[in-house]
């Protein structure tokens, strides 16, 4: 219920400002029958176009680089209101019908503070994590921009992240054995390269 609550909270402030994020309409807060209404849509997450729906072919460079260009729009709008999301990734960006991209699920989100923030809750997805929040440590939103080099990198291969591994080994690569993923060739590996240096 605090997170749905924490969601509904930041959509309604972003969502007037931001173009990618996913229009929030109204919400019913009456358990046990808690829901949302957004924006339709059409073709789902990106993780499902990539990973399940069977169009990879018509993820052109073009068409994916303006993807990607939508989620950075995305991202950088809402880190300029002080929100970091905490849970970016390719299931929480969903697509329309003419293949615009915008980011869903602020339910971890926090507000920014002056200061590095640290929550102890459980944030994020392994796959996509980064190590500060698996830690538990302090973050700022450079925790998204390692979630956005994943992303980065999934647009790039159109493979699963770390693919074959369970989360739990991933966890403890990523936060303590400093494993990242490799830089795939293509046009987006100097993009992935240049954010890869802004986390570490």
């Amino acid at each position: 219920m605090e997170d749905f609550c924490n969601e509904i909270s930041i959509l309604r402030q972003v969502v007037i400002h931001v173009f990618a994020v996913v229009l929030f309409l109204g919400a019913c807060t009456k358990p046990p029958r808690l829901s949302m209404i957004t924006e339709y849509m059409e073709l789902g997450s990106l993780y499902y176009l990539i990973h399940m729906s069977g169009q990879k072919k018509k993820l052109s460079w073009h068409r994916r680089l303006r993807m990607l260009r939508d989620i950075c729009r995305g991202l950088m709008c809402i880190h300029r209101m002080k929100v970091v999301h905490r849970d970016l990734k390719s299931a929480n960006c969903l697509v329309d019908k003419h293949w615009t991209v915008k980011i869903c699920d602020f339910g971890l989100s926090r507000i920014m503070t002056d200061e590095n923030m640290k929550d102890t809750s459980s944030a994020g997805t392994p796959e996509w994590m980064a190590p500060e929040l698996i830690r538990q440590e302090p973050f700022t939103e450079k925790c998204d921009i390692f979630s956005l080099g994943v992303i980065m990198w999934e647009l790039s291969t159109l493979r699963k992240p770390w693919e074959g591994v369970p989360p739990e080994k991933v966890i403890f690569a990523v936060a303590h054995e400093r494993s990242r993923l490799e830089i795939p060739d293509g046009p987006l590996s100097k993009l992935i390269a240049v954010t890869s240096m802004y986390v570490s």
